[in-house]
Parts: C-alpha cells; structure tokens; sequence
C-alpha cells in the first residue's frame, strides 16, 4: 500500500481499504438476496424498490425464503471484521439486521430473545417478523436499500466488529483475501463447483500439535467436511540469521503436521518477509500447494495486492471445479 505522508508525518488510512475490501465481498451476498427477493415476488424490480414498495407480510416471506435456503442451491459468505464468516440463518439475521438497525447483537437481540419467552414461536419466526417490522417502519427513514448505501453500512458495522476482537490483524488480512477468492467463484456462477459450500472457521485450528491461522472447509450435500484449506502465516521481521533458520523450521513442522495429519488437505502458505530467498521460496511452492509471498516488513502489510489475489483467486477456482488436487494425495 502506497503511504500518504503529508509534511513528513503518516497519515495513511490503511484501516479504510481492509475494511472496504472486506466489505466488498458482502456484495455477492446482497445479490443472492435480490434473486431471491425477485423469485419470491416473481418481479424483476431491484432489492432497494422491493424493500420500499412490499407489503410487510411480502417481505416477511422473502426473508423466510432467505432464512431457509438450503445448502444445495449455493449459499453466499456473510462475515465478521476479521473475515469469519457466519453460520447461514445468523448471516441472514446480520444482513437484514444492517439494513435497518445498529448493534443486532446487542441491542436487538436481547429484545427478541424477550419476545420468545412471551410467546409460543419459535425464535426465527420471531426474528424474522421482527426484521419484517423494522423495514416496513423505517424505511421512510432509510429512504435507500440500493449496495452502495448497503456498503457504507456494512463498513461501518465491519469497523465496530474489528474493534472488539484484538490480535487478529493478520488472520484478518488473508482470511479477506480468501473471502474474495470464493466470493469472485460464487458470484460468477452462483455455486461453489463441486463442493456445496464453504465454511471459514472462526479461529485457529490445530493439526498434529501445530496451529494454523486460517482455515476453511469444503463441504458435501451433506453439510460435512470433504476437503479442508489449511493457511499457515508466517512473518518475519529480521532478514536473516538464527531467526530466519527457526522460521524455516517452523514452516516446515507445520507443512509437515498437515501431510501427515490428512493427505486431502490443501496446504496453503503466506509469508511476509523481507529478502526472502527465491531459492527457499521455490522449494515451498515444491512442498504445498499455494504459496503467497510479500517482501515487506509484517507492520507493513495489510492487504494482498492485485497480483497475488488474482493468483490466489485461480488458485481457489482450481480447487472448487475440482481441476486439482491436494500435492500429497498425489503421492
């Protein structure tokens, strides 16, 4: 990222571009809610005029149509601001919520928790009326449910999700990169190839004694797991030496970790270090099967750049329709 320096002092806003390339990614989500919205109403009118123009009991049964979606038919990524993404009804719950009401966890979600215990429905009945109630009441007010105000929003709900979980900065980073991976395949062909869908979990996973940051798995008709993506990242600060020989090691003790653990695992590396050897790098890329480097300094970094989000998108593209795969289960 190019710094703004302004009369010698640092005033770049890198915070601004994680959080708007994360948000970015909700819009594949938005889009599955607009055909929806547009086979329940059996119209072709935009999500933004179906929410200002429907009758609360119609946007009650889209909402549902949402809510109950099966796996089957391709469901889109929602997330958190470090790029965990949300089980399917919480997402749903999330997104309406954003388009009509601050702090749904908070705020809202106490109140409808109340609404429960004073009736015989069930909690996503209730949810759902609620969220129903909210935008047929407001919506004068909001005046535009069209992406671009939608965005904003997401942003800004994003920033509040990311001040209140620390330390995953990094995390942060790759797992936006690999939201936009499977949200570039969704959005072009509305599934997830051969897999019916994708989870990414929600921390740190650990494999034979090792952890890895970030993860993400392929799942079956089913809802179970039939391939998992494993993403170690490594960052180095020194250029060479004893800690360059331990950071070596490390990798190789959580590449190792992950064949043995399961030869259908991906196994894909980040590593962000200066003057990193082409030679150590080559032999990587031998070992796993995505390597994304970055020869900057860790407090550096903070978004994958055009060249390796592209290599990182056909990467993943090849893994959902199926043309690779895992390295080891080659073996």
């Amino acid at each position: 990222m190019t710094l703004l320096i302004l009369e010698g002092v640092d005033i770049t806003h890198s915070r601004l571009v994680e959080l708007a390339n994360l948000a970015d990614q909700a819009e594949a989500f938005y889009e599955w809610v607009e055909y929806r919205f547009q086979n329940v109403f059996a119209r072709g009118e935009t999500l933004d005029q179906l929410l200002r123009s429907a009758s609360r009991k119609e946007i009650r049964k889209a909402i549902a149509d949402c809510y109950t979606a099966k796996p089957a038919e391709g469901l889109p990524l929602l997330f958190d601001g470090v790029g965990r993404s949300y089980q399917h009804s919480k997402a749903c719950y999330y997104f309406f919520s954003w388009l009509i009401r601050d702090a749904p966890q908070q705020r809202l979600s106490p109140l409808i928790g109340r609404m429960t215990r004073n009736s015989q429905r069930n909690r996503t009945e209730l949810e759902i009326d609620a969220l129903a109630a909210l935008i047929c009441k407001y919506r004068s007010n909001v005046k535009t449910f069209s992406w671009l105000a939608v965005r904003e929003v997401i942003i800004d709900r994003l920033e509040g999700s990311r001040r209140s979980l620390k330390g995953h900065e990094k995390e942060a980073i790759v797992r936006t990169a690999l939201l936009a991976a499977f949200q570039t395949y969704f959005a072009a062909r509305s599934d997830y190839g051969i897999f019916t869908g994708v989870e990414i979990a929600d921390k740190q996973v650990m494999v034979g004694g090792e952890s890895f940051d970030v993860s993400a798995n392929l799942l079956g008709s089913d809802g179970q797991r039939l391939r998992r993506i494993l993403v170690p990242i490594k960052t180095r600060e020194t250029e060479g030496g004893g800690h360059a020989h331990l950071f070596t090691r490390d990798m190789r003790s959580a590449i190792s970790a992950a064949r043995h653990d399961n030869a259908d695992d991906f196994l894909v590396v980040v590593i962000t270090a200066r003057n990193w050897s082409n030679r150590e790098a080559e032999a990587l890329r031998q070992q796993v099967d995505h390597v994304a480097l970055f020869a900057v300094s860790p407090n550096e970094w903070s978004e994958f750049n055009d060249e390796e989000q592209e290599r990182l998108n056909q990467f993943i593209a090849a893994v959902l329709n199926g043309s690779i795969i895992p390295k080891a289960a080659h073996k």
